[in-house]
């Protein structure tokens, strides 16, 4: 089984930044892509940006220009660098690893449990 553990949310003044990180845990398995979605109360989960394992990524549109998403595969752990950031990137921040079992072959998708994100004067 494959536990994700986030960390590096909180708060922030516009304007500044965070960086966040998800370690995933656990044996038996292989990742594929890792990415980061985010949601606020009443709104669905929103992509922020995702990584492929060959490294190739790809950006919501709020986080274009300003957002970074990297990953150590030895560490089994990706980060999002957050710049500039703005009062409407609050949101709860969700890590999200998909991957395969390696005795079964079998997709699994795996969500970590959320951090926070406030920007706010």
């Amino acid at each position: 089984q494959v536990q994700l553990v986030e960390s590096g949310g909180g708060v922030v003044q516009p304007g500044g930044s965070l960086r966040l990180s998800c370690a995933a845990s656990g044996s038996g398995f292989r990742i594929n892509a890792m990415g980061w979605y985010r949601q606020v109360p009443g709104k669905e989960r929103d992509l922020v940006a995702r990584i492929a394992s060959g490294g190739s990524t790809n950006y919501g549109d709020a986080a274009k220009g300003r957002f970074t998403i990297s990953r150590d595969n030895a560490k089994n752990t990706v980060y999002l660098q957050m710049n500039s950031l703005k009062p409407e990137d609050t949101a709860v921040y969700y890590c999200k690893v998909d991957g395969r079992v390696l005795t079964t072959m079998a997709v699994f998708i795996s969500w970590g449990q959320g951090t926070q994100v406030t920007v706010s004067s």
